[in-house]
């Protein structure tokens, strides 16, 4: 109980720390969310049938083992907005209004803002001694499920568990 109790409050510190790291122009993009008990199994099940697809890779369904330990995720994506800038090409387009007329390409700053983002959180599980790893292919399944909305392009997940081994680099 006192595990599970744990690792919930430093999902919260962790969805705090991302909330709060520093954004392009102030202009927050992110979603964040937090999966535990039956949404983490629904989860891994989405990651088995991607890493059972004929262009799957096995990392999925490694994957979907290593997080049905985990007590809790941390999910974090971004959606895909320009910054309005006349001057940037950071995303390989002339500028922002260039870039909108192509909406499924990323702006840099939404990416280096959840890349920051994704910093500041695991920074959290570390100072609590709380085992995690970032892993995009549970970014993958949450947004083939559109877990944290249509508007969501770019996920990470980050599982989080109290053992006596971390079963996350420990595979």
């Amino acid at each position: 109980m006192i595990r599970l109790e744990t690792v919930k409050r430093v999902a919260e510190f962790m969805l705090t720390a991302a909330r709060t790291a520093p954004k392009a122009r102030g202009i927050d993009n992110l979603v964040l969310a937090m999966a535990t008990g039956t949404d983490i199994e629904i989860i891994a099940k989405k990651m088995d049938e991607i890493g059972n697809r004929p262009d799957g890779t096995p990392s999925f369904l490694r994957d979907a083992d290593n997080i049905r330990k985990a007590q809790s995720i941390v999910l974090l994506g971004t959606r895909i907005q320009s910054q309005g800038l006349k001057l940037c090409g950071r995303c390989g387009f002339a500028n922002c209004d260039e870039k909108d007329l192509h909406p499924e390409f990323p702006c840099s700053f939404n990416t280096g803002d959840l890349g920051i983002a994704i910093g500041s959180a695991v920074s959290i599980a570390m100072d609590h001694r709380v085992d995690n790893r970032v892993m995009y292919t549970i970014g993958q399944a949450v947004l083939e499920m559109k877990f944290m909305g249509e508007e969501v392009k770019i996920a990470f997940g980050i599982p989080l568990s109290v053992s006596e081994k971390n079963p996350f680099f420990d595979r």
